[in-house]
């Protein structure tokens, strides 16, 4: 039996209308550049460990996975920030260092993937990774704020960067599920 394909996601509602009109956008195409030239300074070329970090070892690509470790470290220091248990402060500054130090091996995962991507689904991932840049950025202002004892700052910088990572995070799972992009990962077969 062939396997059947779902059907690609309407786009009568605004973020999904919005998304499909990224691919089509030219004005993303310098930005999209922009990343190329990245990702070929970084990523190293196809083989060994390119296709590590495209997931060759674990049988599917890695960067969706590795996402939710800065994510979710974030999302913590935020919980404590919101709640304010007792010690709260200085957990929080602790999620907030380990997400900052989750980024780095999952932006490359990412620029790993990106290079395989097709021209439309590159201007969208081009837009996810800067959205995920700021977002990074923001986390790294929220955590040198906390360190200066200014924990409601660092508690609005992290909400801020937390926003910015969840824009982040809707375009790259529409570039990897509503576009359909191939997830083939080099020696899983």
């Amino acid at each position: 039996m062939p396997a059947h394909e779902p059907a690609r996601p309407s786009t009568d509602r605004p973020l999904p209308r919005l998304a499909a009109g990224l691919e089509r956008e030219p004005r993303l195409d310098p930005l999209a550049g922009l990343y190329d030239r990245i990702s070929s300074a970084v990523v190293p070329s196809p083989g060994g460990v390119r296709d590590e970090l495209r997931g060759r070892s674990v049988g599917h690509p890695v960067h969706s996975v590795l996402t939710d470790l800065p994510i979710g470290l974030w999302t913590g220091a935020a919980t404590l920030d919101l709640t304010r248990p007792q010690g709260h402060a200085a957990a929080a500054r602790r999620l907030v260092a380990l997400g900052l130090l989750a980024a780095p091996p999952t932006a490359l995962t990412g620029l790993a993937d990106y290079r395989a991507l097709s021209a439309p689904a590159r201007r969208v991932a081009a837009l996810h990774a800067t959205c995920n840049g700021v977002g990074t950025l923001l986390a790294l202002a929220s955590w040198r704020a906390r360190r200066r004892g200014r924990d409601g700052l660092g508690t609005l910088l992290t909400l801020a960067g937390l926003g910015a990572v969840g824009a982040g995070g809707y375009l790259g799972g529409h570039v990897a599920h509503a576009m359909r992009e191939p997830r083939h990962v080099p020696g899983a077969g």
